[in-house]
């Protein structure tokens, strides 16, 4: 998990209707998410990832909602409820150093957290052994913040905790990949991510 809390005002930020023109939830999540599905948004602030998930697996699926911050996960259950989706959200309150979800998942999201994590490597650990067989992970960054190189660098981490790249994602003002669970990590080395790209926008 981020190993700090962002203060409650920038929830606003996080939210603002303004957002949607360069980072539509649902066209940014519906490749990914189909009905019936369990999906996980890690640091998931004040929901803005994670009603879209909602709406997207359905009345049979469900979202886990991680974050550190109560308050936050506060205004994911009054954002869920005046959405109606509520039922489909459970809202857990991780710790700094682990998430501590039980469930398998089909999908997990990490959109612009995992560079404040300090043990990346526990943290796709962790991601690795919550994923089922045929689940993926979004791992979305900043591009503002996230040069490059550290984005490189953070995917290698990732690779080392079993997690594969399986293709670069173009998501706007963004550096994101889409990755899935190595079965065998004794098998070939990891294939690069940066040739297919779908674009998200």
């Amino acid at each position: 998990m981020p190993d700090h809390i962002c203060p409650p005002w920038l929830s606003f930020l996080l939210i603002n209707p303004f957002r949607r023109w360069a980072q539509n939830p649902e066209k940014i999540l519906e490749h990914y998410l189909k009905k019936g599905d369990v999906a996980l948004d890690a640091g998931c602030g004040p929901g803005y990832f994670t009603i879209a998930m909602a709406d997207l697996v359905g009345e049979e699926g469900l979202v886990i909602a991680a974050d550190i911050d109560a308050e936050m996960l506060e205004r994911v259950r009054k954002r869920a409820e005046k959405a109606g989706v509520i039922s489909r959200i459970r809202l857990h309150v991780g710790q700094k150093d682990r998430l501590g979800v039980k469930e398998m998942v089909d999908f997990a999201l990490a959109f612009w957290m995992v560079h404040e994590v300090r043990d990346q490597d526990r943290f796709f650990s962790e991601i690795r052994s919550l994923m089922n067989p045929e689940a993926t992970f979004l791992l979305v960054e900043p591009r503002l913040h996230v040069p490059e190189k550290m984005f490189r660098e953070i995917v290698e981490t990732a690779g080392r905790a079993g997690l594969q790249p399986w293709s670069e994602e173009k998501i706007s003002l963004s550096r994101a990949v889409l990755l899935k669970a190595i079965k065998d990590r004794r098998g070939p080395d990891l294939k690069p991510f940066w040739l297919p790209v779908r674009n998200n926008k």
